[in-house]
């Protein structure tokens, strides 16, 4: 059974469709990319799995059970956790309380000195422990990424969403993040949904990759597949580069 299942999602924005009939699935374990040009749906499809959008039509399971009538302040409780593309933090907060809101669906993180211990651990783990008592505001976005990545990991989630980890950092940061991607995967015993631009990060460390444009589905598989599919080539390179 798919831990995660979408099903003819469509999501509208007053008459203009953002995603259209987008069917997927992810299986417990894998590391699935979701991929496509700008303003493909791709984050909006992430804002309707995790109840910040409802949609117009379709179905929403998660673990067999369906997402729809859960509120958005209650997924996270359901085992589903995310980053964002736009760094969402609380900049007047420190690090060690920003990263705290995220132990709030599991504990009362801010009683009693286990929430904050297990805290520790994690901020030690994502290699961001020296600033645990600094403000977020003025940290560097790399920074300011792993404070979100480490709040998503303390609420012990089963499906983490990662929307677009590899922006701003360089080559070999980039090469980096797909190994820790990996190492998460196996430490957290996480399925993990990302959505990611650098393709080559995609390619390297998804064992399944979807690809929206223009708010619809046109290709899934394996990697290889999809670099090989000409309605993929065509959507990122244009029909004149693809007949080239």
């Amino acid at each position: 059974m798919a831990l995660l299942s979408v099903r003819d999602v469509t999501r509208r924005f007053g008459g203009i469709v953002a995603i259209d009939d987008v069917s997927l699935d992810v299986q417990p374990g894998q590391i699935v990319g979701l991929i496509g040009p700008n303003g493909a749906g791709k984050t909006t499809l992430f804002n309707v799995i995790t109840r910040l959008y409802r949609p117009d039509s379709g179905r929403l399971d998660f673990e067999g059970k369906s997402l729809l009538r859960t509120p958005p302040h209650r997924i996270v409780r359901r085992g589903i956790a995310r980053t964002f593309q736009n760094v969402e933090l609380f900049r007047t907060m420190t690090v060690l309380d920003n990263v705290l809101v995220g132990a709030h669906s599991r504990t009362r993180p801010f009683r009693g000195g286990a929430a904050r211990g297990h805290v520790q651990e994690v901020l030690d783990y994502v290699g961001i422990a020296g600033v645990a008592h600094r403000p977020v505001a003025g940290l560097p976005f790399g920074t300011l990424k792993r404070v979100e990545l480490a709040r998503a990991l303390v609420a012990e989630p089963k499906l983490l969403l990662l929307d677009e980890p590899a922006g701003g950092l360089n080559h070999e940061e980039v090469s980096e993040l797909g190994a820790f991607i990996r190492k998460l995967r196996e430490d957290f015993d996480l399925t993990v949904l990302l959505v990611e631009h650098h393709m080559g990060l995609v390619m390297g460390i998804a064992e399944r990759i979807h690809v929206l444009d223009f708010g619809r589905k046109i290709a899934e598989g394996s990697p290889d597949e999809v670099q090989r599919n000409p309605a993929v080539i065509e959507a990122y390179l244009g029909a004149d580069a693809s007949a080239a």
